[in-house]
């Protein structure tokens, strides 16, 4: 049936509630938040004196009150122990959100974790270990002792490339900066692990390495140039869905013509009118609909490419730009290379002239490659560089995601755009930027990775080819999110049941033999696996140890979001059970290495493993980013609590007056983020569909299964598999196909289909698409009930091993009419209406 809360009352928080700064751990956007906690005993009253709002709420509220909060808000969990209720509600201060709260935010308070009401209770609470044939409970030290004597045998015996280490690199419910200090200080510090990949690629890199070879770091602008643009380019991402607040608070006041843009723009004598829009992506996405609905469709231009084809586009739009001489000659001039200079790949960084020539394509041509309107492409080309008036630049601000990350030949394309934004001056410019718009928050502070060498090595490859003996999961699960996932997880589950089965052979709790038995099982090909995560995952079965982590809320952690607006989340409950925070667990398995190598009489190997006497996050973070980061020895707990949920925008250039000086947007000196400080150009030439196997596909298979996100799901589905709200809407992923296309194949709405192709096969759940275009698809991604990685081959990465999950072509065959678990739902149109 349908998710109904059945809450008809909610407690009135009192005036003493202690009141707590949170930063949404859901999305990039980072929305302010508070979370009030009270004793489970106490209620507030409605006089103005009773209740944390200070008002009368026995008056009617206005509609647009901060005086309320919804039952997706509230909870009833443990502090300190003792039940207290839990209110979590947007701050209306917070400059990111201004009181706005997303599907994802606003249930942070009904998705924690709860014992009394019953929610999330799916939470890992203890230490676990293989024995007696399952997963057993146990204590931290015997699951630690454990871990380190494994792992020191598998270094012994094979170097440390015989551990491999999957890391995420983010902040928000990742752990934040106390989180990748922690595990970058034990792996890149007390050790130097090479076979290393981050949550969402197989590989340790950068998924916009063209950007950061070119000087231009990817998040760049400040969320305020989203209101001061004359015109915003976005090319791979859907924001409404995916940044759901930035696009509502930010973007939509402009395309409204209602923002500060227009204000700032008559102090300038400037002309200034609503902000155009170009959306480039192959299928009609709410975003474009919402934008046609705000600024109306003469303002909207949106760009359906054929998959694949952005880089001819953006080349299309570099050449006609400069040929039309609407560059920024004196900031070309000022803050780029002046001559070629090279660089990686194929000696491809260099000045704008020698880079124009390599990119140079017609508007005939991308319009051929592409499939679009040559009208078209010029309209865009007009709507980036074109001037106001004579002598008056246009405002652009780009923005661009995982359409253009993770599609065709990513380093080239992203290069492209940005070679457009340093064409036209817009990089460090109010109403400017070239940035991505992102998934989760950040929260990056690790010692050097330059032992990992580029291009990385591809690891999910190396398990699949029987490399390493050893491999620690931190909160990834490649299982949902890998490309030639059928392949990974079948040869995944021969090597780790070969380590269970030796250890299910032991007796009895005979450590020296269990450690034998394991050691035996990875010299014939058995792997050995760690996973430490909050939940359990389809990764984490095939585990040998299963270490449970705390999450935002339930202790303190730094991140940023996309305009490096850096915050403190405090903590307002407790871990479930033994939980505890990443950054803690790392120190505790370095700990335990240490001891385990003195034991053996390594006494040099085990002083590596020093410096790891944490006792709380906040050690963590002052060992990490306080000593490490940029601008981080102004930085501290205390510093961050001050500045509420606002923070300030990194890095960090000083402290005065009781607050942390930061910087609004970067490269506003005209120097950028390479050694003489000059920006480079690309070149960055169309080379047609680039990674290996992706054309044969395309001509051996009927259909084009794009992927992306929905607005409900978030990541994974990782805190979702257990959410009625989210499952009772989208129980299957969903594929989103034309009805003809639907008629052809004798497939009704809700009906559950097999996609495949020579790669693997997967499962859908059919959703009837009148805007998408005929033989073109769009799967959910990373859902567990139908994993599409599935279906992208394993050769599927560019020469730096950024994987392209995008461009994949299958078929489709019917398995099933709609289940009973689907019977309920709606297959409407979600998009915006006009009229």
């Amino acid at each position: 049936m349908a998710y109904k809360r059945q809450i008809d009352r909610l407690p009135i928080i009192p005036a003493n509630a202690e009141v707590h700064n949170v930063t949404c751990h859901y999305c990039i956007v980072g929305c302010g938040y508070h979370a009030y906690t009270w004793d489970v005993n106490q209620e507030g009253t409605p006089a103005p004196g009773g209740n944390i709002f200070g008002v009368d709420l026995a008056e009617q509220q206005g509609a647009e009150t901060e005086n309320w909060y919804a039952p997706s808000m509230y909870n009833i969990v443990k502090k300190d122990g003792r039940d207290v209720h839990l209110v979590v509600k947007p701050d209306k201060a917070c400059s990111v959100n201004s009181g706005l709260g997303s599907i994802r935010g606003a249930r942070i308070g009904e998705t924690s974790y709860s014992q009394l009401r019953g929610t999330q209770r799916q939470r890992l609470t203890d230490p676990l270990v293989w024995r007696y044939g399952q997963m057993q409970p146990t204590s931290w030290d015997d699951a630690l002792d454990l871990v380190a004597r494994v792992t020191a045998q598998v270094i012994e015996e094979q170097g440390e490339d015989g551990l491999i280490v999957s890391a995420a690199d983010h902040g928000g419910a990742g752990g934040g900066y106390e989180f990748t200090w922690g595990t970058g200080k034990l792996y890149f510090e007390a050790m130097k692990v090479r076979n290393i990949r981050i949550h969402n690629r197989p590989a340790y890199n950068s998924e916009v390495h063209a950007s950061r070879d070119m000087g231009v770091g990817e998040l760049n602008n400040a969320y305020e140039d989203a209101e001061l643009a004359d015109t915003i380019f976005v090319v791979g991402a859907n924001p409404l869905e995916t940044q759901t607040n930035y696009f509502l608070n930010h973007w939509v006041p402009n395309l409204r013509g209602t923002t500060i843009a227009k204000k700032r723009a008559l102090l300038a004598g400037e002309p200034h009118s609503a902000a155009r829009i170009v959306i480039v992506d192959p299928r009609r996405t709410a975003t474009v609909a919402a934008c046609e609905a705000e600024a109306g469709k003469d303002n909207v231009l949106h760009l359906a490419v054929k998959s694949g084809t952005d880089l001819a586009l953006l080349n299309a739009l570099f050449t006609e730009i400069a040929d039309q001489g609407w560059t920024d000659q004196a900031f070309i001039a000022a803050s780029t290379v002046g001559s070629g200079v090279t660089g990686s790949p194929d000696d491809a960084l260099t000045d704008f002239g020698a880079a124009l020539e390599a990119c140079r394509m017609s508007i005939q041509e991308a319009a051929r490659i592409t499939g679009l309107d040559p009208a078209d492409i010029l309209k865009a080309a007009r709507w980036i560089g074109e001037p106001k008036a004579p002598g008056v630049r246009r405002r652009t601000m780009f923005a661009y995601e995982k359409g253009l990350i993770w599609g065709n030949d990513n380093y080239r394309t992203n290069g492209a755009l940005v070679n457009i934004a340093l064409a036209t001056g817009n990089i460090g410019r109010e109403g400017g930027g070239c940035v991505r718009m992102g998934g989760h928050q950040e929260g990056y502070v690790r010692p050097s990775d330059a032992h990992v060498g580029r291009p990385a090595t591809y690891v999910d490859r190396l398990l699949i080819e029987g490399k390493g003996g050893a491999h620690h999961v931190w909160a990834c699960d490649h299982y949902k999110t890998t490309l030639n996932a059928l392949e990974f997880k079948r040869i995944y589950k021969e090597r780790t049941d070969k380590v269970k089965d030796a250890m299910s052979a032991v007796p009895y709790g005979d450590r020296k033999a269990m450690v034998a038995a394991i050691a035996g099982a990875i010299r014939d090909g058995g792997l050995f696996v760690v996973d430490i995560d909050i939940v359990p995952t389809q990764i984490g079965e095939a585990a040998h140890v299963v270490l449970p982590a705390a999450t935002a809320g339930e202790i303190e952690l730094t991140s940023m979001n996309g305009e490096r607006r850096m915050r403190l989340s405090e903590r307002y409950m407790d871990p479930p059970g033994q939980a505890r925070a990443d950054g803690l667990i790392a120190a505790g398995i370095a700990n335990n290495l240490e001891r385990v190598l003195r034991e053996k009489g390594k006494a040099v190997q085990a002083d590596r493993f020093k410096g790891f006497d944490w006792q709380r996050q906040e050690d963590v973070f002052m060992d990490g980013y306080h000593r490490h980061a940029r601008g981080g020895e102004h930085v501290t707990y205390d510093r961050l609590r001050a500045m509420g949920t606002n923070g300030f925008q990194e890095p960090a250039q000083g402290f005065a007056n009781g607050r942390i000086i930061g910087t609004k947007r970067l490269y506003a000196d005209g120097r950028f983020s390479t050694p003489d400080g000059k920006a480079r150009f690309l070149k960055a030439a169309w080379r047609g569909l680039e990674a290996p196997g992706k054309r044969a596909q395309s001509e051996s298979f009927a259909v084009l299964v794009n992927n992306g996100r929905t607005n409900h799901v978030w990541q994974s589905a990782y805190l979702d598999i257990e959410n009625a709200l989210v499952m009772d809407r989208w129980p299957y992923p969903f594929l989103e196909i034309h009805p003809e296309d639907m008629r052809e194949l004798g497939v009704g709405q809700g009906d559950l289909v097999e996609v495949y192709n020579d790669a693997g096969s997967t499962q859908a759940m059919a959703y009837p698409t009148s805007s998408a275009r005929r033989g073109e698809t769009f799967m959910l991604f990373a859902n567990p009930a139908g994993v599409q990685g599935n279906l992208v081959n394993g050769e599927g990465v560019n020469e730096l091993v950024i994987p392209n999950y995008k461009q994949t072509w299958a078929n489709i065959r019917k398995l099933a009419d709609a289940p009973e678990s689907v019977a309920h739902l709606t297959f409407k149109d979600p998009h915006y209406q006009n009229g």
